[in-house]
């Protein structure tokens, strides 16, 4: 994996508070998983970017590498990995994600 990957991971999350890896984007997310949390981000009304890690295999794998976490989707939120699907699709359901999104998109 390439520094520069590591980098431009890392600008991408520290431009955006709001940022989620993912298949596809949030106007057509191309797998089940990504498409669950784009439906939680979009039911807060907040804004947020999303990245298409089939774009680009180098970010792809350059994601799974810097948040050491082996699957797509991945969130972030004010710099911080929160975790894939399951992560959060739990905060969602007990009621942490809303105030940790709207917190951070101020």
């Amino acid at each position: 994996m390439s520094q520069d990957i590591q980098e431009t991971i890392k600008k991408q999350i520290g431009d955006n508070k709001i940022i989620l890896f993912m298949k596809g984007n949030k106007q057509a997310p191309q797998c089940g998983f990504s498409a669950q949390i784009v439906q939680m981000l979009n039911s807060y009304d907040v804004p947020y970017e999303t990245v298409d890690v089939l774009l680009d295999p180098e970010i792809r794998q350059g994601i799974k590498d810097f948040s050491n976490w082996p699957t797509i989707p991945q969130l972030y939120v004010g710099g911080e990995f929160i975790g894939g699907c399951d992560i959060c699709t739990e905060m969602f359901q007990n009621g942490q994600l809303e105030p940790l999104v709207k917190s951070a998109a101020g």
